[in-house]
């Protein structure tokens, strides 16, 4: 049976044009996340990037990833990640596909054993999805007639004391491909993997964000 990787990166960005290919760090977005499922060979067979973008397209076969041609019809700005996932399946008929671990390119940066780590604990849970998580400390509320409602928290209760909260991160997802080709990523008992890294503060879709990353690629290498 294979584990492939894939990477749905199309190409019409209102908020950060071409953002997939946007050079970062000396190299374009889209190459941070072919390189590290490249540097994990030993649990990926094969690593596909979906695009409806000819520059993107070039940029990923430069890069050593296959490329899967999506549909436009699959690639507006309310299209959920997992069509694009299940576009892939679909165009490979490959029954030896068992298990697809998606790679945000907008998550460029991940800590290097996170695959290795959450694939050992994938096959051991038996899981049918896993997915990466990370802590909040923030104290959130709503607005209502204009005034502020707190949501997790009472007036004046310490960041500390505060009951657990967490966020998708988006560094990291495996699924079994019979759970995409039902229309899901994530199913109802997805093993949760806690994550607490500067890198799950990353998720770029604005200047702001790039900037951001760059800073800490920069201060990384220094």
């Amino acid at each position: 049976m294979k584990t492939i990787a894939i990477i749905p990166a199309r190409g019409d960005s209102k908020r950060l044009p071409q953002k997939n290919i946007k050079i970062l760090g000396g190299i374009p977005l889209l190459a941070y996340s072919i390189q590290y499922a490249q540097a994990n060979s030993d649990i990926i067979d094969e690593i596909y990037v979906s695009t409806d973008d000819h520059e993107i397209k070039k940029n990923a076969i430069l890069f050593g990833a296959k490329v899967i041609d999506r549909p436009k019809s699959l690639s507006g700005d309310l299209e959920p990640t997992v069509s694009a996932l299940k576009n892939v399946l679909e165009q490979l008929d490959d029954d030896r596909v068992e298990n697809v671990i998606l790679l945000q390119p907008t998550n460029p940066l991940r800590p290097e054993s996170l695959l290795k780590d959450a694939f050992e604990i994938y096959e051991e849970e038996n899981c049918d999805s896993l997915f990466t998580v990370t802590r909040n400390h923030q104290k959130f509320g709503k607005i209502q007639r204009k005034k502020f409602i707190p949501f997790n928290y009472k007036i004046g209760q310490r960041s500390q004391d505060l009951e657990p909260l967490f966020y998708e991160n988006g560094l990291l997802y495996i699924s079994k491909a019979k759970l995409i080709l039902e229309d899901k990523i994530i199913s109802e008992n997805a093993f949760t993997l806690i994550i607490d890294h500067i890198f799950t503060k990353i998720d770029i879709d604005t200047q702001e964000d790039f900037d951001y990353t760059e800073w800490i690629i920069t201060k990384n290498k220094k």
